[in-house]
């Protein structure tokens, strides 16, 4: 039987790095002003519409921009791309401009920037929102779609980048 206690923010925090989770980067625009943060947070929720959710750190001012734009783009990364998830991940302090320069980027239908060589992209309008605890989850009905050429995936467990 499990004890019951309460659970403090670092033991989750500990228990969750052994949970093994997909590096996407979602990103926006609005105004010119692109926005770009990595998570792996991120997943299905429906196919019949096609829906995913992400969370998002609500804490960081700078991400209301994906309500304010009601879309965003959901871009799957590879094994390559690991650079450019710490980037957005904001470990090596680079603006977003630097961010952004370190691919290409084009878009699909909503005008989000997507990454050109993603292994997928989900083009996505915003559907719905909530807000729970320390974070926003974004709902996006799929309104564009690139299915990139497979490749390692990059994950993030035991807080260390791996590929699968």
């Amino acid at each position: 039987m499990l004890e019951r206690r309460t659970v403090l923010s670092e033991d989750y925090r500990n228990a969750m790095a052994h949970y093994a989770g997909h590096v996407q980067l979602v990103t926006t625009e609005l105004g010119g002003v692109r926005r770009g943060v990595t998570v792996t947070a991120a997943c299905s929720v429906s196919d019949e519409p096609p829906i995913v959710l992400v969370c998002l750190n609500k804490s960081n001012p700078n991400n209301t921009i994906f309500l304010e734009s009601k879309r965003f783009a959901l871009n799957t990364l590879a094994v390559q791309h690991q650079s450019m998830a710490a980037a957005f991940a904001g470990f090596d302090q680079k603006s977003a401009d630097e961010r952004f320069a370190m691919a290409e980027w084009d878009t699909i239908s909503t005008g989000s920037p997507t990454l050109s060589d993603a292994m997928a992209v989900f083009d996505c309008n915003l559907s719905d929102h909530k807000v729970m605890a320390t974070h926003m989850v974004l709902f996006g009905e799929v309104v564009g779609l690139r299915i990139g050429e497979m490749q390692s995936s990059l994950l993030f467990l035991d807080r260390q980048w791996r590929s699968l």
